[in-house]
């Protein structure tokens, strides 16, 4: 690896640690630079996933405001994506590559439009409710998705953040920046665990870990400072175009 190798590395780190903490989609980032500077795509793959890990957990720290008084949630949430985010670790290790090929974008594309409707759909929902109360509860239905969008952000992660937005926004009703705030905590829980999975039986770069780690640690603190900011018609807008990138460079790729 070349000093100019191991710059650009880094800063695709920043830049998907950043992207990851607002929204989710980083590895669209760092997973094709790794490709384009020669890495095999499995050594790509579990290297990425693994130097991503400590931006996530910036960025969740970074949220911890949004945080308070969901713990409840967030725990039961973490379990399903512990599970789930296994699962997806081991099926990386025993299926071909192209496995997931068909139906990750069909999963990309689906969670935009959830982003999309979900505010229709929550004011509907509330306006056949007699009571009018806010859905709070975590069900079965809630932990069965979460718990699928672990399988998926363990196998591979792009937008796995985009995933985690639909799911929540259309099952629970709270503000954006709170949902966000939990999902940083599951993509770092999943990202963790596939990380811990990854560096015991697949092949690791570690000089490529610790740059993107390193990279991921600014951006993370960078973005949740940006991403608390935004509007929440702006993050959704965010999140939509995102999706939508993603989307695009997972069919032509």
């Amino acid at each position: 690896m070349t000093l100019g190798d191991a710059a650009i590395i880094a800063v695709a780190g920043v830049w998907a640690g950043m992207i990851n903490t607002i929204v989710g989609s980083g590895t669209l980032v760092t997973f094709p630079v790794l490709l384009a500077l020669g890495f095999p795509p499995l050594t790509a793959n579990v290297s990425n996933g693994l130097g991503l890990v400590p931006g996530s957990v910036t960025g969740a720290i970074g949220y911890r405001r949004e945080l308070a008084g969901l713990g409840g949630r967030t725990l039961r949430l973490a379990v399903a994506s512990v599970v789930g985010g296994l699962g997806g670790a081991l099926l990386l290790l025993v299926l071909p590559a192209s496995a997931f090929d068909a139906v990750v974008p069909v999963l990309v594309a689906l969670a935009v439009v959830l982003v999309v409707i979900q505010p229709a759909v929550a004011r509907r929902i509330a306006a056949r409710r007699p009571s009018g109360e806010p859905r709070t509860r975590v069900g079965t239905g809630l932990q069965a998705a979460v718990f699928g969008t672990g399988v998926y952000g363990g196998y591979f992660g792009a937008a796995q953040g985009v995933l985690l937005m639909g799911v929540l926004g259309l099952m629970i009703d709270d503000d954006l920046q709170r949902h966000n705030a939990v999902k940083n905590v599951l993509a770092a829980v999943v990202n963790l665990l596939s990380g811990i999975v990854f560096a015991l039986v697949a092949p690791i770069s570690w000089p490529v870990v610790g740059l993107i780690a390193g990279g991921s640690i600014v951006g993370g603190l960078l973005g949740a400072r940006i991403g608390r900011r935004l509007p929440p018609v702006v993050l959704r807008g965010v999140i939509v175009v995102v999706g939508l990138a993603a989307l695009v460079q997972l069919l032509l790729r």
